[in-house]
C-alpha cells in the first residue's frame, strides 16, 4: 500500500479516537507533515513522511512506517510509526 489520506492515518495508528477529530486536528493546524503545517484532511502521506502533531499537550514526532489498513490494536497500531519524540521528562 503507498500513499493514504492524513485522516485516515491518523485514525489507524490511534493518535485520535475518530476520523472528525483527526480532520479537526489537522484544519486547525496542529499537524506538520515533514515540517510543512498541513491543513487539508486529504493530504497524502505514506512511509518516510515525518509527522509532527501536538496532542492533549503532548509533542510527538512520528516517522511513517507503513499506510493502515483497519484501526486495529495498539501493536499492530504501533507497527505504523518509529516514535521519534524527544524526552521531555528529563528537563533542563
Amino acid at each position: 500500500m503507498g500513499k493514504q489520506r492524513l485522516d485516515r492515518w491518523l485514525f489507524f495508528s490511534r493518535a485520535v479516537k475518530s476520523r472528525t477529530l483527526a480532520q479537526k486536528l489537522i484544519e486547525a493546524g496542529a499537524v506538520r507533515v515533514n515540517s510543512a503545517r498541513e491543513t487539508r484532511t486529504d493530504c497524502q502521506v505514506g512511509e518516510g513522511d515525518v509527522l509532527t502533531m501536538t496532542i492533549q499537550s503532548r509533542l510527538l514526532v512520528w516517522k511513517i512506517r507503513a499506510a493502515g489498513e483497519r484501526r486495529g490494536p495498539p501493536a499492530e497500531a504501533q507497527a505504523l510509526y518509529e516514535d521519534l519524540s524527544p524526552d521531555l521528562s528529563a528537563g533542563g
